[in-house]
């Protein structure tokens, strides 16, 4: 029932679009620079501040070490960045007030904000946020001493081009709800925005610069490599260029720990600054006086740099990019829409091809239960996404914060992703076979051809709804579409386990992304299940891309259920005509050759 001549001819667009895409390639922007050293930031005087001089001076982490997110600590220490950067010439610090989701539950956050007017009205924002899930969190502490010690020395007596804006939050323990709030309270154009992570840990992990958003997008392409060459000329390494599946990973599966993430998704051009990526550092991180100087005067550099840029243009023209990055060039985000596009039609022609065919054939009957057993097999998934909303809006799970959580903040708890997989279980056993009987589908034959047909339409209708809002998403259904197409059509020969392995086989590129995905944020396979439950139940995933990848779950079991089903016994009438002649050809003695035609 699959043409393969209309397969064939279906790849010609996709041909022009990869030309396309090897001539769109284009160069990486170059990054800001200043020939000024940072020498005024003073890594031992914002050292001693955070953390003691091992004499009489307490640190911030000794006087505040319990700062969960709207403690008595996180509040008094609040209060207390608010009096020194207050104090630093030429900025006025306010406290702002608003309620949020945290790891401990709803409190209320406290977001101190310290500003200074420049000549321009173009903000230089620089974040970072206080509190810590651990006990005094040293390493954690470290984006806020090198905060204050540059509202000190950005205070000296001269005047900058832009306002720069020093911001210290809270939430970002998990769920970052200061910087999520902060899109709201900044007012004016924003430039950029400089969030500061872990300074100080002695443990390097790249990257150091991360642009992730959570929402689909990332940091602009300036702003991220003037950061980067910050970084290289005061530590002497470089930051670490993320890998082309870590990339892809993040524009499909949108998710980050960090506070750029929010702010990104606000529409403010953020970039984080941290030693160990967007992944926060434990709270008995040992910490080095020699890393906070370098990457506070990196922080330093790069605020330099930004209030330094031509006053005609703002710093950056995007609030967020999407393109991907290769070692040289950049991929613009229309040719990978163009070339996943082109491989998206070639299936839906295919496709479109088999289904008139079993029109032709009347086989309306069929295809109506094969698409109903497809979209039942995808009810269970629907069900446990339900389940998990539902158990948040009651309070069973526990804080549940609207983005993500890193797993030392909120550690898995086994009771709520044991219901989850009961709910799973209850649905496919139960559910799905009650559903199936009222729908009169439960007889839908596997074997046939209309099942593997259905299977694909459906699956390549839900990746063109998700290509128009992200084609990075879609792509990762594309090799599934393409195998899928053959490995289910029963006219071909293949057999059962072959037949299983190639359906399989489909399905491997998002469990890859998973996998790296789950890699970069640290998390293993239990933390995972966790997050993506926590992900679902807080609104992180929308409802819409809730259902979009419960069918596309429901597409791949039944993928998996045909394939497991094996060959279908044809019979030698049935063998479908794949070579056929003009019309006016009246077989074998019409072009001679045979006797009666010789003896002429």
């Amino acid at each position: 029932m699959i043409d393969p001549r209309i397969y064939r001819a279906a790849l010609i667009p996709v041909l022009f679009a990869f030309v396309l895409l090897a001539f769109s390639l284009e160069n990486r922007p170059q990054p800001l620079r200043t020939a000024l050293a940072p020498d005024a930031f003073q890594g031992k005087r914002a050292f001693d501040r955070a953390y003691g001089d091992g004499g009489a001076v307490r640190g911030l982490s000794e006087r505040f070490p319990d700062r969960r997110p709207g403690s008595a600590d996180d509040n008094r220490l609040a209060a207390e960045v608010a009096r020194q950067m207050g104090r630093a010439p030429g900025f006025r610090a306010r406290t702002e007030t608003h309620e949020a989701e945290t790891i401990d539950g709803r409190r209320a956050l406290r977001t101190v904000i310290a500003e200074r007017p420049g000549t321009i009205d173009e903000r230089v924002v620089v974040v970072a946020h206080r509190d810590a899930a651990g006990t005094r969190a040293e390493a954690e502490l470290s984006g806020t001493a090198a905060l204050l010690e540059l509202a000190r020395v950005l205070g000296a007596p001269r005047q900058t081009r832009r306002t720069i804006t020093l911001v210290s939050t809270s939430g970002g323990s998990g769920g970052a709800a200061g910087a999520a709030r902060l899109t709201e309270e900044l007012t004016g154009p924003v430039g950029a925005v400089l969030v500061l992570g872990d300074l100080a840990s002695r443990n390097v992990r790249a990257p150091l610069v991360t642009a992730w958003s959570n929402g689909f997008g990332a940091t602009p392409q300036r702003l991220r490599a003037t950061v980067q060459e910050a970084v290289k000329v005061e530590t002497g390494s470089g930051a670490g260029a993320p890998r082309a599946l870590s990339q892809f990973a993040r524009y499909a599966m949108p998710v980050t720990f960090g506070e750029q993430g929010p702010l990104l998704a606000g529409g403010l051009p953020a970039v984080l600054l941290s030693i160990g990526g967007d992944r926060p550092p434990t709270a008995d991180a040992p910490i080095s006086r020699a890393r906070l100087q370098a990457y506070g005067r990196a922080a330093l550099r790069t605020v330099t740099v930004l209030d330094a840029a031509p006053a005609a243009r703002p710093i950056v023209e995007q609030v967020s990019e999407r393109d991907l990055l290769t070692s040289r060039k950049i991929v613009p985000l229309w040719a990978v829409r163009l070339f996943t596009g082109a491989l998206l039609l070639t299936v839906l022609i295919t496709a479109v091809d088999a289904f008139a065919a079993l029109l032709r054939k009347r086989q309306r009957a069929r295809i109506s239960v094969h698409l109903r057993w497809t979209l039942a097999n995808a009810l269970p998934f629907v069900l446990t996404a339900l389940f998990a909303i539902a158990l948040a809006a009651v309070g069973l799970l526990g804080p549940v914060p609207d983005a993500p959580v890193p797993p030392q903040a909120l550690p898995a708890r086994a009771a709520g992703l044991l219901a989850i997989v009961l709910v799973f279980a209850l649905g496919w056993a139960w559910l799905r076979p009650a559903v199936l009987r009222v729908l009169r589908a439960a007889e839908a034959v596997r074997s046939e051809q209309a099942a593997g047909v259905i299977i694909v339409l459906v699956a390549a209708a839900v990746a063109c709804v998700m290509w128009i809002s992200n084609p990075y998403a879609a792509a990762l259904l594309i090799p599934a579409l393409h195998i899928w197409l053959f490995a289910l059509a029963p006219d071909l020969r293949i057999p059962r386990a072959a037949r299983l392995l190639l359906a399989a086989l489909g399905l491997l590129p998002i469990a890859l992304v998973g996998l790296a995905l789950a890699r970069s944020l640290g998390l293993g396979a239990v933390d995972a299940a966790w997050e993506l439950l926590l992900l679902a139940a807080g609104g992180h995933i929308s409802p819409v891309s809730l259902l979009l990848w419960s069918l596309v779950a429901g597409c791949g079991v039944s993928a998996l259920l045909v394939a497991a089903a094996g060959e279908a016994p044809a019979a030698a009438g049935d063998v479908p005509i794949t070579v056929r002649g003009p019309r006016s050809y009246a077989g074998p003695g019409s072009l001679g050759g045979t006797e009666s035609a010789l003896r002429r």
